[in-house]
């Protein structure tokens, strides 16, 4: 019988063991979501444990991070890259945030309740994709529509984030007991001030109301061109969740997820413009 996990030593052979494997190939990493999901007896593992091109957080001007980055990895990103830290630091449990990665995250499908999805959009983020004779970069929100479709052996290797001078930003999250649960909905935002205080360009990122984590181009519109205060929270929030288009769940009905949305922007928003929650 022949071993069902394998063990490739870099990222060329781990996308062409993944390949090989076509549909009974899985990446194994922190596994997390594979415990989650239950063992398949048929399938093969392939183990990115050691992959030394995977791995790393660095900070120099913006942000590079392997997809075998752990939430506690990143969870010490402040400033520009704050949204990154707080969704990190926030997520599940420290055990898990201990093991589980970036690329994992991406990864996890069916997984609306991701929290490092909706940061990463809002942090503009960007994603090595790397597959089968392709080596390419692709925005977030492109990756996370198409993951479905996406070539076989290919792997998210890397995640690219500016961090520019005048960036602030904040993550927030409701789940249903406390923390440590799967979010019923969270709000990660970023914006861009001038030298006057006044939002040049601004990100609204949903998880968890929606199927898919999505940005809020109606709660941006609401924050650019003034400042960052009270009444641009207020009318951020209610826009953003006008046109949102809620999941139901067992964790919540729809329309609670939009109706907590406008709460969860006024306190982040405080917490860019430096208030105390």
């Amino acid at each position: 019988m022949s071993d069902p996990l394998l063990r490739p030593t870099s990222l060329a052979e781990a996308v062409d063991a993944l390949a090989a494997a076509g549909e009974r190939g899985t990446p194994v990493a922190g596994a997390t979501w594979l415990m989650r999901d239950r063992l398949r007896g048929d399938d093969v593992y392939v183990s990115l444990a050691g992959i030394a091109e995977l791995a790393g957080v660095a900070v120099n001007g913006g942000l590079r991070a392997g997809a075998l980055a752990t939430h506690t990895d990143l969870s010490g990103l402040d400033g520009p890259l704050a949204v990154l830290g707080e969704a990190a630091g926030r997520s599940a449990f420290p055990a898990v945030r201990n093991v589980a990665t970036l690329g994992g995250n991406l990864g996890a499908r069916p997984f609306p309740e991701a929290d490092l999805v909706p940061a990463l959009l809002a942090a503009e983020a960007s994603l090595r994709v790397v597959g089968p004779g392709s080596d390419a970069q692709l925005g977030v929100a492109a990756y996370m529509a198409s993951r479905g479709e996406r070539p076989r052996g290919e792997l998210v290797a890397e995640v690219v984030a500016p961090a520019p001078a005048g960036r602030r930003s904040a993550y927030e999250r409701l789940t249903v007991r406390g923390g440590g649960e799967y979010a019923i909905a969270s709000v990660a935002l970023s914006v861009d001030l001038d030298d006057g205080g006044t939002v040049r360009a601004a990100r609204v990122a949903l998880g968890g109301v929606e199927e898919l984590a999505c940005l809020s181009e109606a709660g941006a519109a609401e924050l650019e061109g003034g400042p960052l205060d009270a009444e641009a929270a207020e009318r951020c929030g209610r826009a953003a969740a006008a046109a949102a288009s809620p999941r139901e769940g067992v964790d919540a009905p729809a329309w609670y997820r939009i109706a907590v949305l406008p709460g969860l922007v006024r306190r982040a928003v405080a917490r860019m413009a430096g208030e105390r929650r």
